[in-house]
């Protein structure tokens, strides 16, 4: 790649230089195959959430609105909606059952990046090799929004750095694919910043409004390029600018540096994390360890038996909480719940969170009995380490298991084959193994041709 860092003087310039001149060819071959993993993995976390009520309102909204057949609907047989709108739905089922990738900047990647990109490359009828380019360019460019804002600091004033920070990675990837020039970019960029949004008030009754913040990211990002291309602007300092700068605007330990340092030498989205549970990431590594506490000591579990936890501030404010039945979501965010989940059932995947278990007594009872205890040394390893522990009483002892870093993340990684077994698990109805095939080598392929595989006849809309 011929871009040249040093003849670039403002950051929101830099990012958008370095977007317009990537290339495929600029890509490590690590970071192609986390892209194409990433394809899979969104892919089958969209399709489940196809059937989610939230999902199926969402989907119902845009098809009011009359838009033009640009791309399809993960699951449908064929282009219904305009590709922002497309992008909007398919964000927001990847997103809708917490099943989606997670980067430790605090953000969920996948669920964005992956259906604007997607949504675009289809509207263009664009290469395997440029789809992966766009997202590359998109993960990378999200990640490092929200790397420089702090991500602890913008998450305890409040805000969900999905929603926040997640226009611009749309931006950049369908930029990207559109083959914007350098200012053009820069506008997306703007354009895709002073859309940014999303707050945890959802956490306060398991609102619906989380489910919808990677989908609006991923709407927010693919209107910017768009308008950006007719000429639209958008402000070309959007992370810098003393008076309204994402930077300053959305945080009070913001720093500059991370969003340019080794652009395009280091690769943060090498690091992305895949789930293996159906809960907040944050709670991944004490699902691990009350896993391991439940193998050491045996099943059934003693509920009887005195269990701590040990939290950050960040994950005690994010999900500390007490735990109350309500919805889904306030279970998937609640480290209680998803302890209690372990210990008692020995997994945390969706049946875990159906009504009949949300409800169940027991279950409540063990969630409620746990106690929280804030970890200072906990502090210093997050959000670097999504670390954790989970401790139990045993013959007057206690027995305690810590994680540094849970399943699924860099240090623990789900491979390949795990995703691949994660999507056949989650929707048992596809050909699993041909949907693999193709995401895994889509350099090969067409997006059309990936899109027409996750069609099935026995979709039965919740």
């Amino acid at each position: 790649m011929n871009f040249d860092h040093r003849t670039v003087a403002a950051p929101t310039r830099e990012v958008a230089g370095w977007i317009a001149s990537l290339r495929h060819a600029d890509l490590p071959q690590r970071t192609r195959e986390v892209v194409r993993c990433a394809i899979l993995d969104t892919l089958g976390c969209g399709v489940y959430g196809y059937n989610t009520p939230w999902a199926n309102m969402l989907l119902g909204w845009a098809r009011n609105g009359g838009s033009t057949a640009e791309a399809t609907v993960w699951g449908d047989a064929a282009p219904s909606l305009r590709a922002a709108d497309a992008a909007l739905v398919n964000g927001t089922s990847a997103h809708a059952f917490e099943l989606d990738d997670y980067h430790n900047a605090k953000l969920h990647p996948g669920a964005v990046v992956v259906p604007a990109a997607i949504a675009m490359a289809e509207k263009l009828d664009a290469g395997g090799e440029q789809l992966v380019t766009a997202i590359a360019a998109g993960y990378e460019t999200m990640i490092r929004s929200s790397l420089a804002l702090n991500p602890s600091a913008a998450r305890l004033r409040g805000w969900h750095l999905t929603g926040v920070c997640g226009p611009f990675g749309a931006a950049a990837a369908c930029a990207s694919l559109m083959k914007l020039n350098a200012e053009q970019t820069a506008w997306a960029l703007g354009l895709a910043g002073t859309q940014g949004a999303g707050t945890w008030a959802f956490n306060a009754d398991g609102a619906m409004s989380k489910r919808l913040h990677a989908g609006k990211a991923a709407h927010s990002g693919v209107l910017a390029a768009e308008l950006a291309a007719l000429g639209f602007t958008g402000p070309t300092q959007i992370y810098e600018f003393e008076d309204g700068g994402v930077l300053k605007a959305f945080s009070d330990a913001s720093d500059i540096a991370p969003l340019t340092r080794d652009l395009g030498r280091v690769w943060h989205l090498d690091s992305t994390s895949i789930k293996p549970y159906s809960c907040c990431g944050s709670a991944h590594s004490y699902i691990d360890a009350a896993l391991q506490l439940r193998r050491k000591l045996g099943a059934p579990w003693d509920a009887a038996r005195k269990v701590r936890v040990g939290l950050s501030k960040v994950v005690d404010v994010q999900c500390g909480f007490d735990y109350f039945p309500s919805s889904a979501l306030n279970a998937q965010m609640s480290v209680r719940y998803a302890v209690a989940a372990a210990l008692a059932d020995g997994q945390v995947l969706p049946p875990q969170f159906d009504d009949r278990k949300l409800s169940d007594p027991a279950l409540i009872a063990l969630a409620r009995s746990l106690e929280l205890v804030s970890d200072p040394d906990l502090d210093k390893l997050y959000p670097a380490h999504f670390a954790g522990w989970v401790a139990a009483e045993h013959e007057g002892k206690w027995l305690r298991v810590d994680i540094l870093d849970p399943s699924g993340s860099p240090a623990a990684p789900i491979d390949a084959q795990g995703i691949t077994e994660k999507f056949r698990g989650i929707n048992p109805q596809l050909p699993v193994d041909a949907i693999a095939g193709v995401a895994l080598a889509i350099e090969k392929h067409s997006v059309r041709e990936l899109l027409g595989l996750l069609v099935t006849l026995q979709k039965v809309k919740s």
